[in-house]
């Protein structure tokens, strides 16, 4: 969607100026053209997980470069933690929001209080589903996911059993990851997913249902987790197993998943870049507050990250 000049907001007005400038105003005044100075609000769906911090990290150092006066607000996982922090941002006097989605589709009715406003939002490495936001900004999470399957069918030599871990239901993350493992797992005929199940992104439970599809699976010779956290989770279930009798692909690029695909635990990890995710999404927000047309979806590129090349992506 094609970002109109009635998206400009009156530059270093008060709260209640900049909502109802928002509606009724065309420009910036004498600010036209600039970001810097406006308040804009980072709603990230939980700063628990480290791919998350690295979003935000790269986020503010955006921020601090253009002048934008970042707010960062952490949902911790629920959908309606995060419809309140969007709803208090709009009245206290945001000029955009950028949102890392806790929900795809509870989002939508999370940003419409924003987009009633006419303030741009921008969504980072999760859809926001049901309305049109300004921009997306997100990893190809498909392409990644059919990556992450060559990667564990070479390293199983095209033959066994596999699980899935999925991420939070209703992201599209999890959802477009997993479409892509399962249809490149698709064309190995010799491998069979035994099982899928969530362990939502999350390290201790993807320990604990890793566990338990181990004991019900004990023949399995392969993992897919839709994010590190969780494949470090199943690294911690199958103990010396991990990289021996049973391969793990992991996703995200974390540092703690490059320090086990180095250690030789991991077999591979999809890398995206959380730190670009941010950045690029507070550069957007920029462009779009300073009235200039954006692209509707900006992909970053992920990377198959193994043993052969984590060197050129461990700090």
């Amino acid at each position: 969607m094609k970002v109109s000049k009635t998206t400009k907001l009156i530059a270093g007005a008060t709260a209640a100026l900049a909502l109802v400038g928002a509606l009724t105003a065309c420009g910036r005044g004498d600010d036209a053209g600039s970001a810097d100075g406006e308040q804009v609000t980072l709603a990230l769906s939980t700063l628990a997980n480290p791919f998350f911090v690295d979003v935000r990290d790269g986020a503010q150092d955006a921020a601090a470069d253009l002048g934008i006066n970042l707010q960062v607000v952490d949902a911790q996982d629920d959908s309606s933690t995060q419809a309140d922090q969007i709803a208090n941002a709009v009245t206290g006097g945001a000029a955009g929001i950028i949102i890392n989605a806790v929900d795809s589709d509870a989002a939508g009715a999370a940003v419409t209080p924003a987009i009633d406003a006419d303030l741009p939002v921008v969504g980072v490495d999760r859809a926001v589903n049901g309305v049109d936001i300004t921009s997306m900004v997100s990893s190809d999470n498909f392409a990644g996911g059919r990556q992450a399957a060559q990667a564990l069918a070479a390293a199983i030599g095209e033959q066994g059993k596999v699980i899935v871990l999925q991420g939070v239901a209703g992201t599209s993350a999890s959802r477009d990851r997993g479409q892509g493992f399962s249809e490149g797992i698709a064309e190995f005929p010799g491998i069979e997913v035994v099982a899928m199940q969530t362990a939502n992104f999350n390290r201790a439970e993807g320990l604990d249902v890793a566990t338990n599809l181990l004991q019900a699976n004990p023949d399995v010779v392969g993992i897919f987790a839709e994010n590190d956290e969780m494949a470090l989770g199943a690294i911690q279930a199958l103990g010396d197993r991990a990289g021996r009798d049973v391969f793990v692909v992991g996703f995200d690029g974390t540092d703690e998943g490059l320090q086990a695909v180095e250690a030789g635990t991991m077999e591979a990890t999809i890398a995206q870049q959380p730190g670009e995710l941010g950045r690029q999404a507070v550069e957007l927000m920029a462009q779009i507050l300073a009235g200039e047309t954006v692209a509707n979806d900006v992909p970053v590129a992920v990377q198959t990250v193994t043993k052969d090349n984590v060197g050129d992506f461990l700090q």
